[in-house]
């Protein structure tokens, strides 16, 4: 099994980067094989809603000047994804933000490539704005229903200087115990597979509120 993991941070590593690399080592002990892409030191460029990746449905983004669509076939090549960010005005990284808007959208437009895989956000902030950049990494995987594991306490890690988040060690168990029961997950939806059947995927119904 794999997990790609995506550090949104434009330091390469910095502490978001420390954060991934926490729960990675993790899955690792466990024979989970990890790649950390840096999408925060590319620039990528933001989705501009022409819908031609549901008109094409060729599992692309018709923006090819960057290395969105790489990253795409990494998630669905892989069995989890982990999604990682600093804090920027209590938001995601710009570069993140566009990265995550293409790759989803072109997700879904094409059968909903990351459903039912395992993926977990993790945020790395100097003081707060934490849980507001947490709850936007995972509103893309519940939207995709994605099977999202926990720790025991949100996944938000602090430190301003790169490796600071070392100190934070609330922080660091709650990163390791995340990997555990990401690991744990996968392991369970690996095994499971054989003998329960999954859910019928539905087609997504839209109800407009101005007709």
């Amino acid at each position: 099994m794999k997990v790609v993991a995506f550090n949104g941070s434009p330091k390469k590593e910095g502490n978001t980067y420390h954060a991934l690399k926490l729960v990675c080592e993790q899955l690792e002990e466990k024979g989970i094989e990890t790649e950390i892409v840096n999408v925060g030191v590319k620039n990528v460029k933001a989705c501009m809603a022409c819908n031609m990746c549901f008109k094409n449905r060729d599992e692309k983004c018709v923006i090819k000047n960057d290395d969105v669509n790489d990253w795409i076939q990494k998630m669905k090549e892989a069995d989890g994804i982990l999604l990682g960010s600093p804090v920027h005005y209590s938001s995601l990284s710009a570069g993140m933000k566009s990265f995550l808007d293409r790759a989803f959208y072109v997700a879904g437009a094409n059968g909903s490539l990351f459903r039912h895989k395992v993926g977990a956000s993790v945020v790395a902030v100097r003081r707060s704005g934490g849980l507001p950049v947490f709850n936007e990494l995972n509103n893309y995987l519940a939207y995709s229903e994605m099977m999202i594991p926990s720790s025991n306490y949100w996944n938000v890690i602090h430190g301003l200087m790169p490796g600071e988040v070392h100190q934070d060690e609330e922080g660091v168990q709650i990163m390791r115990i995340l990997g555990k029961n990401m690991a744990y997950l996968m392991e369970v939806m690996k095994n499971g597979k054989a003998t329960v059947e999954a859910p019928e995927q539905e087609r997504k119904i839209l109800t407009n509120f101005v007709r």
